[in-house]
């Protein structure tokens, strides 16, 4: 249920034309278009809520997700939270989608809570929802999932819907597990969830996310409870359909960290052999044989989409800090600690079947909180790795956070992050929204192209920090990236944040 934040105000007029690599050519952006407005909540009352103070940020739009059609490269599907809750969640999940190539935009939303119509006959009888994802099947299919949760007996599940018009309408949700809060001597979180459609097949359609478990917990239902127990843990599991969502296989765990160690951000992406892989976060906090203690970004592959997996192979270790507003002390939510993945699937390209991850890390272990972005990219499928490398192009130091990756149809490699190259003394906290990308499969990154900004990030809601997602959107239409971002209306205490996009092409 993490979640970073960004900022938007003056996005339009400072994001224009971008600049270019040196071996590659120029990248131009488009003026961002708005994508959310009113919240199409606003008359649901705040029902379930969590801690004692929590605060409903309405008209607050955060965690972005983007997918475009396979079938039809017009037709783009986000979805984001929608009226973030500081104690976690959402009031619902909403979805916009474009015909035209995102030109213009609709909104709409699947009935994963009770704000956004859900009842117990359509399986959304909860309070809230997190982490939005959605992803095209070949045949132009789109899921889109959620984590759906109340806010004080944690009842929890896991909850997939689909549409078959191209985002416009959304079926009831399936569920693929459901946890109750009211527990005698066990109780689980499912937290973190992902969904990717097999690019090369329509029938399967794949769900992963991290189950946090104390068996022997009675105490009152809580996370942190759950986390201080000494049987906690946090194992992998896995759904998928195999018939295009007719129907869904049970949910199974695919991978145990073991006791007191735990998963988190599970993703899934299919390489070009139709292997499919699964990165994740490892957070091994107990002593073990194989002595690899601390936080690594590890895959686990399966060869027959997804019955069966192999055992982790780690990318890299964890080196991420966090950032802060060196002012005030207050942290900004920034996606640490969650890598992103992309394969090149296009023949004939370079690194034609390379994978990609990125991440936000430190430049060495006793660097102040100036997180940076790596990548490292994998030659054979995921079985060994690169070595880290750095990829964006923030001066002075200055914080770089928030990235994603994707590779566009002629095999270029784009990286989107956000930095604090524009911050300077005062209340405000200016950020930007830049992307770099590479003509040679991921060995060198070119100059950096301006998305948005600067804005002030102090305007975003504070769920654990100034949040604007734990992640945005990249996807591609073609050759060209399309970024799909959160960014704030600076000083707009009634319309903080807004969600935006964009195209990036040579």
């Amino acid at each position: 249920m993490r979640a970073r934040r960004f900022a938007l105000a003056t996005v339009v007029a400072a994001s224009v034309v971008a600049v270019g690599v040196a071996a590659g050519g120029i990248l131009t952006v488009t003026p961002p278009v708005r994508v959310s407005g009113p919240s199409p909540f606003a008359a649901c009352p705040d029902i379930g809520p969590g801690t004692p103070g929590a605060v409903n940020y309405l008209n607050d739009e955060v965690e972005p997700w983007v997918a475009v059609n396979p079938a039809n490269p017009l037709n783009i599907i986000g979805v984001w939270q929608q009226d973030r809750w500081s104690d976690g969640g959402a009031r619902g999940l909403a979805t916009g989608y474009s015909t035209n190539g995102g030109a213009t935009w609709n909104t709409t939303f699947a009935r994963f809570t009770f704000c956004s119509g859900g009842t117990v006959a359509n399986g959304g009888d909860f309070e809230r929802a997190s982490d939005p994802w959605v992803t095209f099947s070949p045949n132009g299919a789109a899921y889109q999932i959620a984590i759906a949760f109340n806010g004080l007996d944690l009842t929890n599940a896991v909850t997939v819907s689909k549409s078959t018009t191209g985002g416009a309408t959304w079926s009831d949700a399936t569920t693929l597990i459901r946890d109750s809060g009211e527990r005698d001597s066990s109780f689980a979180f499912n937290d973190k969830e992902s969904i990717t459609a097999d690019p090369f097949d329509s029938r399967y359609v794949y769900a992963v996310w991290d189950r946090l478990v104390s068996p022997n917990n009675k105490s009152r239902a809580s996370i942190q409870g759950l986390i201080n127990s000494k049987t906690f843990r946090g194992p992998i599991w896995f759904a998928r359909t195999t018939n295009g969502g007719t129907s869904w296989e049970p949910a199974r765990m695919i991978a145990d960290p073991g006791s007191h160690n735990q998963t988190i951000g599970n993703q899934i992406d299919v390489l070009a052999d139709g292997t499919v892989v699964d990165l994740f976060t490892e957070i091994v906090a107990k002593k073990n044989a194989g002595g690899n203690r601390g936080v690594h970004f590890s895959v686990i592959r399966s060869g027959d989409h997804g019955a069966t997996w192999g055992d982790s192979i780690v990318v890299a270790n964890d080196s991420s800090k966090g950032v802060t507003d060196t002012e005030t002390g207050v942290p900004l939510r920034t996606g640490d600690g969650l890598p992103d993945i992309a394969v090149n699937r296009h023949p004939g390209t370079p690194g034609y079947g390379n994978v990609y991850v990125v991440w936000q890390g430190t430049s060495s272990p006793s660097a102040p909180s100036d997180d940076t972005i790596y990548l490292a990219r994998s030659t054979d499928g995921g079985s060994t790795w690169s070595a880290p490398k750095k990829v964006n192009q923030t001066p002075n130091g200055a914080a770089a956070f928030l990235p994603s990756v994707h590779v566009a149809d002629n095999g270029v490699v784009g990286v989107t992050y956000y930095d604090l190259r524009n911050n300077g003394s005062g209340p405000s906290l200016p950020t930007d929204v830049w992307i770099v990308h590479s003509h040679d499969a991921g060995v060198t990154f070119g100059e950096e192209a301006h998305i948005a900004g600067p804005f002030d990030f102090t305007t975003a809601p504070v769920a654990g920090g100034y949040f604007l997602g734990d992640y945005q959107g990249l996807g591609n239409v073609g050759n060209a990236f399309v970024p799909f971002f959160a960014a704030t209306n600076n000083g707009n205490t009634t319309n903080p944040t807004d969600i935006f996009f964009t195209t990036a092409a040579q």
